[in-house]
């Protein structure tokens, strides 16, 4: 126990003392019963933008994929792995989501990386050069912008790549038949992490539009129901 992170056995004895008594039932309900998440949330691995915490989300209610730059690939069944298109096989094939959400968020390491054109390999592998490589066609372009500032650059990349994620959601049967029939809808949205900002994508016009705290605030829901 040793060398276990003092901080995170601090925060696990917090949990149990706190959400975790107070939500007890739930947890055990849905030990029971199993998960039948509503929502699919593909986000950054960020540590500054966990979805959970920003839609102050309960244990089960939404289910969460995390990898760098919060990106979608297209849709290839060959013989390698596929860690997000796995997870998002199961959301849609296992899970039944209503709703997929590609969540991006300002200040981006894996999109800061992909409009460097300087950037050196964290690895042999170049893993994270390799998998920035979806959007490299769109960073060429940016980077050419000179009238853009370095700033607008950024957020520029961050939120094109969300659209180029959910262009690549289309390309898989399940998620495209399921959002022609209606049982299915598909979201984009950009956090902003120093102002707890939250813009959401218009679906018609493709704009990102703040969300407006006053127009837009609904009546809290019910944990339960989505048990």
């Amino acid at each position: 126990m040793k060398s276990f992170p003092i901080p995170l056995i601090d925060g696990y004895r917090n949990f149990m003392n706190g959400r975790y008594t107070a939500e007890r039932e739930r947890y055990r309900q849905l030990a029971d019963q199993g998960q039948k998440p509503q929502t699919l949330i593909i986000a950054c691995c960020d540590s500054r933008a966990a979805p959970e915490t920003i839609f102050d989300a309960g244990p089960g209610e939404l289910f969460v994929v995390r990898n760098v730059a919060n990106m979608v690939p297209p849709y290839e069944p060959d013989g390698h792995y596929h860690s997000t298109s796995a997870a998002l096989e199961f959301a849609v094939q296992g899970l039944r989501v209503k709703d997929i959400i590609v969540m991006g968020h300002g200040r981006c390491g894996g999109i800061r990386a992909a409009l460097d054109p300087n950037a050196e390999p964290l690895s042999p592998g170049d893993f994270i050069g390799k998998w920035m490589g979806l959007v490299s066609s769109a960073a060429e372009q940016i980077q050419g912008n000179s009238v853009m500032t370095d700033t607008e650059r950024q957020t520029a990349l961050e939120r094109i790549s969300i659209r180029n994620s959910i262009a690549n959601l289309r390309t898989f049967p399940c998620v495209r038949i399921l959002e022609e029939r209606g049982k299915l809808q598909i979201h984009g949205a950009w956090f902003d992490i120093a102002n707890g900002e939250l813009w959401v994508m218009d679906p018609d016009t493709r704009d990102f539009v703040r969300l407006d705290m006053e127009a837009d605030a609904e009546e809290p829901h019910d944990p339960s129901s989505l048990i």
